[in-house]
């Protein structure tokens, strides 16, 4: 991927701010973000916990908040979050004037082990998140060696892929999509909570493949694999494919993210028709 001449924006940087911070609410809030950790990215719920576990009743360190600004120099893997997250925003600001709706861009925090948001504790081994009540992207730099190592989705466009995802859910949350999906579950079975969460999220993959067609159409940056890289990262997050490497065993009516093959099919959606429309995965 040939991202170097993208347009760089603003970056909020958390980085070696002292650690991991204590939140409010304790057990239940922490197996929740346990959870979002295992089923997204595969990462063992204990690790989470635990580390939440030991923070109860310390006092708040740093990364609570930065300066936002540019990278720092030399600095390769933040510059190409900041290029992956401004491009996405470019994207959905043009998406959404061309609708006549109103649009503001997420921001994107590097934060190191953890951060404090204002969806609660966020920790490295949630995997990259997005919080709808601070509108930010949040990011461990470490994870794009998780996904070269643990996850087998190697390559830039693997990454960016996870970037764009990320903002794909910021699209939702302006949108009023996300809030719409929260209180239709209110009230279902976890099942059902789920089957709307795994519509919620193949639409995240959808957007992400809106935005691959629409900034290569503007930067020509897509090199031969590329494409196939995203459909890699698509199909090692599929949740089969990780509660098959993590149980040994697939649960569909606990997914929330959706089959390999159904992430990998949206993410194509979006990119071969480059029309938010074609998104509808509720109807599907």
């Amino acid at each position: 991927m040939d991202w170097q001449g993208g347009r760089r924006g603003d970056v909020e940087d958390r980085r070696g701010g002292g650690g991991l911070i204590p939140i409010a609410g304790g057990g239940v809030v922490l197996t929740v973000l346990a959870l979002i950790g295992y089923f997204v990215f595969g990462i063992d719920p204990s690790t989470v916990m635990n580390a939440g576990n030991q923070l109860q009743g310390q006092s708040p360190t740093a990364q609570q908040g930065a300066a936002t600004g540019t990278c720092p120099q030399g600095d390769e893997a933040c510059d190409f979050s900041n290029v992956i997250h401004t491009s996405a925003n470019d994207t959905w600001q043009s998406l959404f004037d061309a609708a006549g709706k109103p649009y503001h861009p997420s921001t994107i925090v590097l934060y190191s082990q953890g951060t404090q948001t204002g969806c609660g504790l966020g920790q490295s081994a949630m995997g990259p998140f997005y919080c709808p009540a601070d509108e930010r992207v949040y990011l461990d730099l470490d994870f794009f060696h998780t996904m070269d190592t643990e996850l087998g989705a190697k390559g830039d466009f693997a990454k960016a892929y996870v970037i764009a995802h990320e903002v794909g859910h910021h699209v939702q949350n302006l949108l009023g999509t996300s809030a719409a999906i929260q209180r239709q579950e209110q009230g279902l079975s976890e099942s059902g909570a789920n089957a709307l969460s795994v519509k919620l999220e193949l639409q995240a993959d959808c957007y992400a493949g809106v935005w691959a067609k629409d900034s290569n159409q503007k930067q020509h940056w897509i090199q031969a694999g590329d494409i196939d890289e995203a459909l890699g990262a698509a199909n090692a997050v599929g949740d089969d494919t990780l509660q098959r490497k993590a149980q040994g065993r697939v649960v569909p009516d606990s997914f929330t993210h959706g089959s390999a093959a159904q992430r990998v099919q949206w993410f194509k959606t979006g990119f071969t028709s480059g029309d938010p429309a074609s998104c509808d995965t509720f109807r599907s």
